[in-house]
């Protein structure tokens, strides 16, 4: 990892000029997952404000056998049954660790349930092809994580920039961009893009499921962290859904085929690596 991931500095902006500024078409291939994730983004806001918090939060569950059905058919890999189901408890104790009873509210919004679900079902869809496709390009050539990612997140930068300007325009140049930023701000900034950078090595040496099973683990842990710090009180449903997902984690790592490695198209036809093994 180390010895094919760093350099100095001048090796550093070789790379930059050669792959960001250099390469426009590498540029062009990292902008889909970047407006992709984009697009996601806004439809799972467009879902929870047309949904029940309680539909959302099982409905957007579905991006993690999402997920696997992407790896699968645009990576070429094979799941046992036992991942499969692996997967879906995965989902279930995701969904059980989360839930929160209704609350009824004061304010009443007027909410579009077929929006909702089209949005989920959009939102779910970009979860798995934007995350796959990033690891396809990962997988598929040698240049640095470290560059893939410059090159994945300027575009994003782009498109947020319109956005950022297109709905605060005049309160952005009136106050200033960075108006706001205490000390907090910028540190859950920084955990985030440390977050986002160990994510893609994850992805990049393991797989969008393993980084699935990841992020759930970090549910649970967090719940328990709010539990010891805040005096957040256990309820049976988190109890349930933090057995599935340890369960679910320990039967998807059982010894089995590799899954990290992008597999030869031509090895098996779509039916039967959904359902092999």
């Amino acid at each position: 990892l180390f010895c094919r991931e760093t350099g100095s500095l001048a090796r550093l902006i070789t790379s930059l000029k050669e792959n960001v500024f250099g390469s426009p078409t590498e540029l062009l291939k990292l902008s889909v997952p970047s407006l992709v994730y984009g697009l996601q983004n806004n439809m799972a806001f467009v879902a929870l404000s047309n949904l029940d918090a309680a539909v959302y939060q099982v409905t957007y569950q579905l991006k993690i056998p999402c997920t696997a059905l992407c790896t699968v058919l645009m990576l070429n890999r094979t799941l046992s049954k036992l991942q499969w189901f692996s997967v879906f408890m995965l989902c279930g104790g995701v969904t059980l660790v989360q839930w929160k009873p209704a609350q009824a509210t004061k304010v009443q919004v007027e909410q579009n349930p077929w929006l909702g679900f089209g949005a989920i079902a959009v939102a779910v869809l970009c979860s798995g092809f934007a995350g796959v496709y990033f690891e396809k390009v990962l997988k598929s050539s040698d240049t640095s994580l470290w560059v893939r990612n410059i090159q994945m997140y300027l575009s994003g930068i782009v498109v947020t920039l319109l956005g950022v300007y297109m709905s605060d325009g005049a309160q952005v140049l009136e106050k200033g961009f960075f108006y706001g930023y205490t000390y907090y701000v910028w540190f859950v900034i920084f955990l985030a893009s440390v977050g986002g950078l160990y994510t893609s090595i994850v992805v990049k040496y393991t797989d969008n499921i393993m980084k699935g099973f990841s992020a759930a683990a970090a549910i649970v842990l967090s719940t328990v962290a709010s539990v010891i710090l805040f005096g957040l009180q256990i309820t049976l449903t988190f109890s349930l859904g933090a057995v599935l997902v340890c369960i679910s984690i320990y039967l998807y790592g059982l010894p089995r085929q590799d899954t990290t490695k992008i597999q030869p198209s031509e090895t098996k036809s779509s039916k039967e690596r959904l359902a092999t093994v």
